[in-house]
This record gives C-alpha cells, sequence and structure tokens, in this order.
C-alpha cells in the first residue's frame, strides 16, 4: 500500500480524536486539535480521501446482548507453501466467528480470535474447519475467563509522532553510552 500524504501532529491529533470518539462534531473536534471549523473539517475529509480514516462506527456492549464467548486459537499449518497460507486465509475469512486472525512469528503460524455463543459452537466450527480443506496440523485453544479491559483505540500520537520518534532515537543514543 502507498503511503498517503505526510501528517503533521495536528492530523495526527484528529486522527486520535475521531477515534476516541467518531461522533464528535467538528467544531467540537476543531476546538480539541487547535484549529478553525473550516480548516478542520478539510483536514478530516482530505484525511477520509487519502484511506487514513476508513469507516465510522459504533462499539457495542455484548453483554447487554446476552452469553457468548471468547477464543484464542493457535494454529499451525501441515505444509508452508505461500498457497497453502492463501488458501487458509481465503476458507477462514468466510467464518463470521473469526473476527481477527493474525499470520505471526514463533511456534505456529496464525492466532485467530473466535467470537462464539459458547463451547459447543466453537467446537462445532473448529470441527468443520479440521473437516475441510483448511490445511491444519494442529491447534491449541485459550478460552478468554475475563477481559479487564479492551482498547479500541490505537495510541496515535505515540507511534508516529516526531516527538516519538526523537525520544525513541535519543533512547537509543543513551543506551549506547551506557
Amino acid at each position: 500500500m502507498m503511503p498517503g500524504p505526510k501528517l503533521d501532529r495536528i492530523d495526527l491529533k484528529i486522527l486520535a480524536k475521531l477515534q476516541q470518539s467518531g461522533r464528535i462534531t467538528n467544531v467540537e473536534l476543531a476546538d480539541a486539535v487547535g484549529l478553525s471549523p473550516s480548516p478542520c473539517l478539510t483536514r478530516a475529509k482530505r484525511l477520509e480521501k487519502a484511506g487514513y480514516i476508513t469507516g465510522y462506527g459504533a462499539y457495542l456492549n455484548l453483554h447487554k446482548l446476552g452469553e457468548f464467548l471468547t477464543i484464542f486459537t493457535e494454529v499451525t499449518l501441515t505444509e508452508h507453501r505461500i498457497g497453502d497460507f492463501s488458501r487458509f486465509e481465503s476458507k477462514i475469512r468466510k467464518l463470521d466467528e473469526i473476527v481477527e486472525c493474525h499470520l505471526v512469528s514463533g511456534g505456529y503460524d496464525y492466532l485467530l480470535k473466535f467470537m462464539t455463543r459458547g463451547v459447543g459452537h466453537y467446537q462445532e466450527i473448529i470441527e468443520g474447519m479440521l473437516e475441510g480443506d483448511y490445511g491444519i496440523e494442529k491447534y491449541f485453544s485459550y478460552v478468554v475467563i475475563k477481559s479487564p479491559f479492551i482498547k479500541h483505540h490505537y495510541p496515535i500520537q505515540n507511534l508516529f509522532s516526531a516527538k516519538a520518534a526523537e525520544r525513541e532515537a535519543s533512547d537509543r543514543d543513551i543506551s549506547e553510552l551506557e
């Protein structure tokens, strides 16, 4: 993916504020980032057009809707050719209960996050995957007992600001001196 236009600290503030409160008014957003409303709206539209903002949504309190189970699953594939990874990813993308998929390094290939009605529902899905042509050699499941917190926003300014990069470079310089 091609990087978009270079972002300044105000763009990062806009992104940080919008991910925390997508329903904020433009006037409130402008006030929060230190701009007048018109330039703020222009910047937000530019960020949307450039693909930095891919959508707006609501966070749901699933506990109010009923019982559910979150399960993280480590998956190791039988074979490790490019086609094996592509086939696996294509097939699991169609399973609504898999809400995250991460190709990882280490002792297994993928870390999947399932959201199911319960253990029986999860077992049905896994058995279907094992019987299907997914290429799974083995898997290990981890049932979530409690989630003390789930963040729905990224630390944008800590990850991508010039000051964060300067701090990191400074920390490296200090550690080299020690």
